[in-house]
């Protein structure tokens, strides 16, 4: 349980602006799909521990209450058999109340401790589970600018290829070259613009920790906070 637990906050502390400085650096998501892969496998085994965890929390539980009451119902009969001078049947009974009274004890400091791990898988669950879902928004985001770049490429390309047509000399083809220039001109543009939208969405993705710690701190003033 601890080797998966230390997989599963190396996994939420993960550097997000790391991963996406390294994608644009490579042209590629490729960093941000392995860390896909790897949290969405470790958040399947997670899942599994904590439905064994809850599990083995309720199954105390119970045995812990009903321990509890069974001591108590010697506690009352040992009561009974003293009044009506059993003493022989008294004797028995707080042997009895004194194991079952031991056990529920025991289930009970079982059970606090299973009850206090399983806290802590749900917490890392839903931690990881809100990294998995920004690190995939973040890599839309990506593919979305990468696309925008090799878009941008492709115009640049065409437009030296047809800086060289229009210099062959002939008229009709520099005309049909200087269109088709003025045309990707416009395309440009409106993919520059799209980029600029892009970019200012991941500014505010990447912008959320600023507003978390803002809200701490607003927490904090409020009493809110622990």
């Amino acid at each position: 349980m601890a080797s998966l637990l230390d997989k599963i906050n190396t996994l939420i502390s993960a550097n997000l602006h790391a991963m996406v400085d390294k994608a644009l650096q490579s042209n590629s998501v490729a960093v941000m799909d392995e860390y896909i892969r790897q949290a969405e496998d470790n958040l399947d085994k997670l899942e599994d521990a904590t439905a064994t965890v809850g599990g083995e929390v309720k199954t105390l539980k119970r045995k812990a209450d009903e321990n509890a009451a069974e001591a108590a119902k010697l506690d009352h009969d040992i009561d009974a058999l003293l009044q009506q001078s059993r003493e022989d049947l008294a004797t028995a009974a707080q042997s009895k109340y004194n194991t079952t009274q031991r056990m529920a004890a025991q289930y009970k400091e079982q059970y606090e401790r299973q009850q206090a791990e399983y806290q802590t898988l749900l917490d890392a669950k839903l931690k990881l589970e809100a990294k998995l879902t920004t690190t995939k928004q973040e890599r839309e985001e990506m593919l979305a600018l990468l696309d925008l770049a090799k878009s941008k490429e492709l115009t640049v390309k065409t437009m030296k290829s047809l800086d060289d047509v229009m210099g062959s000399g002939d008229a009709d083809i520099a005309r049909v070259g200087e269109s088709i220039r003025a045309r990707l001109d416009k395309a440009s543009a409106k993919s520059e613009m799209m980029s600029t939208r892009l970019d200012d969405q991941m500014d505010e993705v990447l912008g959320k920790g600023e507003l978390n710690n803002q809200l701490a701190d607003r927490k904090k003033r409020l009493g809110l906070s622990s």
